[in-house]
């Protein structure tokens, strides 16, 4: 059988790998040994193993897949046509530093119908679950996880209602929550809305009372009032 080698071919072969290799930092095996794969059978079709070559002086060498490439060799009319391609499992965890670059993914369906998934579970394979989830990631490690749509707060809320003791003016909220602006909080003292930034203040978790006031506007901070607050951000 006759096997035809094209030096073109493989000169693209080795910058596609180069190219895939230097555009991941911190991500497929970068030192010691590979071990070399079963020699692929040029008169067989296999989705993996190794290609021989050998360069312009002769020396016998390898060619490979691993880490998310599938290499694909089949034998045609006794041509033999290796082909490396995006797909496949990712053997080592793997970083692509876009380093200032825009990553981008063009020829994305758009959907209009959303069906929120409920039946999604950790490491499953796509045709395995119903609905949609949501792509995240991890600013802690970089790892790219999927998010339930209903465990997604874009909008939080809250409300906490206190009695007062006489002359009370700071009330910090439960669990010490960062209180937005002004114009997303609201303060009620016995059920009338206070104004803001005239009759209270915030900071952080805590909403500060100002009473006083000319009359017949002035008030004050007795003991049994209920100051409620409420907040949206």
């Amino acid at each position: 059988m006759k096997t035809t080698k094209r030096s073109t071919l493989l000169k693209k072969a080795f910058l596609a790998v180069a190219t895939l290799s230097f555009g991941v930092a911190s991500a497929q095996q970068t030192s010691g040994d590979v071990a070399k794969a079963t020699d692929i059978d040029p008169g067989t079709t296999t989705t993996g193993g190794a290609v021989r070559v050998i360069d312009n002086r002769g020396t016998i060498k390898y060619l490979q897949t691993q880490n998310g490439l599938t290499l694909l060799s089949n034998t045609t009319n006794n041509v033999t046509t290796t082909t490396w391609q995006l797909g496949g499992t990712l053997t080592d965890d793997t970083f692509i530093d876009v380093d200032g670059n825009v990553f981008g993914l063009d020829g994305i369906e758009l959907i209009t119908t959303e069906v929120p998934s409920t039946d999604a579970t950790t490491g499953s394979d796509h045709g395995t679950g119903t609905g949609y989830t949501i792509l995240v990631r991890d600013e802690a490690t970089g790892a790219v996880k999927k998010l339930l749509t209903s465990d997604l707060n874009l909008i939080q809320s809250g409300q906490e209602s206190f009695t007062a003791t006489a002359g009370q003016t700071a009330f910090a909220l439960t669990g010490s929550p960062t209180l937005p602006s002004f114009s997303q909080v609201w303060v009620y003292r016995n059920g009338a809305k206070l104004v803001a930034s005239v009759d209270y203040t915030v900071a952080g978790s805590t909403v500060t009372l100002v009473p006083g006031g000319s009359a017949p506007n002035d008030w004050a901070v007795y003991a049994g009032d209920i100051i409620e607050v409420q907040f949206v951000r």
